[in-house]
């Protein structure tokens, strides 16, 4: 059993170091490049500014507002910038990263344009057998007039494009031999995979898989 299972009772009174908890969610806002909030929680809880602050939020964060703000070019532009060779040796993010600017032009219904670009830009990465079936994805958003209702329609959404623009940022925060998550991702993750071992091993008597959402609502 974990502590988030116990009553309240048994450990209300379990002293959390108060500088674990704020150093946790500076390097949730630092690893997200919230410079500006960053900068007002340490300012506001009197902390002493880490020695590595602020890890390059400067030049991190155009790299995924461009990527988010569809001018997914520009970003890959940034990216070997500040991490040269990155894409070079990662083609999975950069075949993501040029899908993006393709889901751009479909849905600006730049058709031609779009054509044009994955014919040089994505269909070489099809020489690669793992890239056949999303290319094909891809290439079939071209075949509808609301690709946006098509079954690729995904594709075209916020929520894929913060996927790649999240690990682009993992990416460049490993290539600087920086941690490539939070430590309040970590600390989520571990708890969910204790939870999940528990769950197995005791079955009905231990804890359920961990929820976060039950967790907030709780």
């Amino acid at each position: 059993m974990t502590m988030m299972d116990l009553e309240p009772r048994q450990y209300e009174h379990v002293v959390v170091n108060d500088n674990d908890v704020r150093n946790i969610v500076l390097s949730y806002l630092v690893h997200n490049c919230f410079k500006e909030t960053a900068e007002t929680f340490i300012a506001c809880t009197g902390m002493k500014q880490p020695a590595d602050y602020p890890i390059d939020m400067d030049r991190r964060k155009p790299i995924f507002h461009c990527a988010l703000d569809g001018n997914a070019l520009k970003a890959i532009e940034l990216t070997e910038q500040l991490a040269h060779n990155l894409l070079e040796e990662n083609m999975d993010l950069h075949f993501d990263l040029l899908s993006l600017h393709f889901a751009e032009l479909v849905c600006a219904r730049k058709c031609t344009e779009a054509l044009e670009f994955a014919q040089t830009k994505l269909t070489p990465f099809g020489k690669v057998q793992k890239y056949v079936e999303k290319l094909e994805d891809f290439l079939a958003l071209l075949a509808y007039e609301e690709p946006e209702k098509s079954p690729m329609f995904h594709l075209l959404s916020l929520e894929y494009r913060q996927s790649v623009v999240d690990r682009l940022n993992q990416a460049i925060l490993a290539h600087a031999n920086l941690p490539s998550h939070s430590s309040l991702e970590r600390l989520l993750q571990q708890t969910t995979v204790v939870r999940q071992c528990l769950h197995q091993e005791l079955g009905k008597d231990g804890p359920p898989p961990f929820s976060l959402n039950a967790f907030l609502k709780s």
